[in-house]
């Protein structure tokens, strides 16, 4: 039996509009009075991870309108030149991540805009300088809070690409917060396997045994989650300090919360 003839396609397709919605021109109808009538625009490194994007922006920005652009070939590009050992990311996704800002800007109409992408966090100078709104790097909040916590952060990533560009967002926000920041990074690349075949509970599994392993090894302070798609994490470990002893922060929950004090 194939993927698809386990599923159920008319729950799948009521399902997946529950979430996204359709494309409209005016205001959510129900959420938070001080956000319907905002417009927030997203740029995703993949058109597979909008439904992060849908699911998670809804859940904490509730009432404003999500306008998302998102390219696999994106996500593709960059995966090809890290095995080839070129320097990431592209350009070409940055000059990508550009255009879709401005077509966000003058097709959407957007109040502000959050490049979603840990892997493409490096192109938040160019695509900030292209616009007239403001961007946001969905994980410059979640490191802002390890920083702030302080201690050794672990970084926790399961898609290579994303390591390297997600520890530099780390240590230049502690730069510009004047903090010291010491942090461990750690590659569960089997719960990137999980996922990719749609197993969320697998994906949560590896990351939770991955993080207790590596803190039966070090002192930890704090965690970050280096990727919007491993905010699922949440789903299934509803009060990570309480289970962990210590904060678990995810670019979902803090990148999107961060956004409310943009747009009201």
């Amino acid at each position: 039996m194939s993927q698809l003839e386990s599923i159920d396609p008319v729950q799948l397709f009521a399902n997946y509009l529950h979430v996204t919605g359709v494309a409209h021109t005016g205001p959510e109808s129900v959420g938070d009075p001080a956000l319907i009538g905002k417009r927030l625009g997203l740029i995703n490194g993949a058109a597979w991870t909008l439904m992060w994007s849908y699911y998670f922006g809804r859940k904490y920005l509730p009432g404003v309108h999500l306008v998302n652009v998102g390219n696999e070939a994106v996500q593709i590009n960059f995966m090809e030149a890290h095995n080839r050992g070129e320097p990431t990311p592209p350009q070409s996704n940055i000059d990508a991540f550009v255009r879709y800002a401005k077509d966000l800007e003058a097709l959407g109409s957007v109040d502000a805009i959050l490049i979603t992408c840990s892997t493409m966090n490096r192109a938040y100078p160019q695509v900030a300088a292209a616009v007239d709104v403001p961007v946001l790097q969905i994980d410059r909040p979640m490191m802002e809070a390890a920083v702030q916590h302080g201690g050794r952060v672990l970084v926790v990533a399961t898609h290579g690409p994303t390591v390297e560009s997600t520890q530099a967002l780390l240590r230049e926000t502690a730069a510009d917060l004047g903090k010291p920041v010491t942090y461990s990074g750690l590659d569960v690349e089997e719960a990137w396997h999980y996922l990719a075949v749609g197993d969320v509970l697998g994906h949560n599994q590896a990351l939770a045994n991955g993080i207790r392993a590596q803190m039966k090894t070090e002192s930890i302070g704090c965690v970050v989650l280096a990727q919007l798609s491993m905010t699922v994490f949440l789903l299934t470990h509803l009060d990570p300090q309480e289970e962990f002893g210590v904060p678990i922060y995810t670019s979902g929950q803090c990148g999107f919360e961060a956004l409310r004090s943009i747009l009201i």
